[in-house]
């Protein structure tokens, strides 16, 4: 019998999920979360071999979430059951440690074999998602930080925060720092506002 966790913050999408998976014969639902902390706390008494992840949860966000789930529950495979599908969502998610990326609106037979591949030790990446880690892994990873570089450098400009910005782009809250870091290296910048000025002469906020 493989045990699930679902986390998602929506009554209706979490008792959805509930009703469909318990039909499966091989499936049982361990326990059911609205949050990362709810998903954390309940953790050790669930003990479920499969965690079912939104993206977008109060408090301690998804991405944030799948190192710390991954600690607490070592033997369990994470899988992101979510709306997004950017391509820094898809490779922040794969990154932090999630095994498989479905996204809502699949079929209960899909979910069920993204579980049951996972539970067997690999992992399942939904068709749209799986060509965008493909289009990454094929494409120079420097290419990759660049265009998530400029991204945060946008975010700044907009006056979000290093959580806002982590949350907005599905990166981690370290990563977004990481980035504004060097990015006030890169320009000669103090802070914050001396980057953005610096940048839009520079045109880079274009």
């Amino acid at each position: 019998m493989i045990r699930i966790l679902i986390v998602d913050d929506h009554p209706v999408v979490r008792e959805g999920l509930v009703a469909a998976l318990e039909d499966e014969p091989d499936f049982q639902v361990a326990a059911a979360a609205g949050s990362a902390e709810e998903a954390l706390r309940v953790a050790g008494t669930a003990r479920p071999d499969i965690v079912l992840l939104d993206l977008e949860l109060p408090g301690l966000s998804g991405i944030d979430a799948i190192p710390r789930i991954s600690a607490a529950l070592p033997g369990a495979g994470i899988i992101v059951l979510t709306a997004y599908d950017t391509d820094e969502r898809v490779l922040g998610a794969v990154r932090a440690g999630a095994r498989g990326y479905v996204l809502k609106g699949a079929s209960v037979e899909e979910i069920a074999r993204a579980i049951r591949a996972v539970h067997g030790g690999g992992s399942y990446l939904a068709s749209p998602v799986a060509a965008k880690v493909l289009r990454q892994v094929r494409s120079p990873g420097r290419t990759t930080t660049l265009s998530e570089r400029r991204m945060v450098l946008r975010e700044v400009a907009a006056g979000r925060s290093t959580k806002q910005i982590a949350r907005g782009l599905g990166i981690t809250e370290r990563t977004v720092k990481f980035h504004v870091s060097s990015i006030m290296n890169k320009l000669g910048a103090d802070n914050r506002a001396q980057a953005v000025a610096e940048a839009a002469k520079r045109g880079l906020l274009r």
